[in-house]
């Protein structure tokens, strides 16, 4: 895969007033961005009343070691498709590296060594992706609705989901209160 250095690995940030409530205040964590498309996780919004422990009740999985925490919204693609965005400690079937920065598995062996304390150090698990066809997310990017910014991994890790859209703007310096939520027409 012949990723785009500008966006994998990045995040991307909702605009105000991007015109799909789906989308408002998202943060996605971009994993993949070739010629063929883009995908990435949403980490900016959790889902209300969902908990690692419900999902690993459900899979058949016995919590174990992992704390209860929350599960993120990560897209509205394939909402009952599990992904886990996590530190490079850990491997599994199916893990990819993204750019370096973290990794990302969508299979239940990253969710079994989670709840037996042998897995990654770091993590984050999401319900659903972000997905944009060949092209499409580069049309987004010069129309309307997102900004990318290069953050390290301590959004994704230190800084509460709710807060992430925030910190993100802060990083390209940018007060998200002094954005307009429509833009002129001509």
């Amino acid at each position: 895969m012949d990723s785009s250095p500008f966006l994998t690995g990045q995040f991307l940030l909702a605009m105000p007033g991007i015109g799909d409530p789906r989308f408002d205040r998202a943060v996605i964590a971009i994993c993949a961005h070739d010629p063929e498309g883009a995908i990435g996780v949403g980490v900016g919004a959790t889902i209300a009343g969902l908990g690692l422990h419900d999902v690993l009740e459900q899979l058949e999985i016995a919590p174990g070691k992992a704390p209860d925490a929350p599960i993120h919204f990560g897209g509205p693609v394939e909402t009952r498709r599990g992904f886990v965005l996590h530190s490079r400690d850990w491997s599994g079937e199916d893990t990819i590296d993204v750019a370096g920065k973290w990794s990302l598995s969508g299979t239940l062996d990253a969710l079994r060594a989670i709840a037996a304390g042998t897995g990654p150090t770091q993590w984050l698990v999401a319900l659903g992706y972000a997905g944009w066809s060949a092209g499409q997310l580069d049309g987004e990017m010069t129309r309307h609705g997102w900004l990318n910014v290069a953050d390290d991994i301590g959004l994704l890790y230190d800084t509460p989901a709710g807060e992430r859209w925030t910190r993100g703007f802060g990083v390209a310096g940018i007060d998200p209160r002094l954005l307009a939520t429509e833009s002129g027409h001509a």
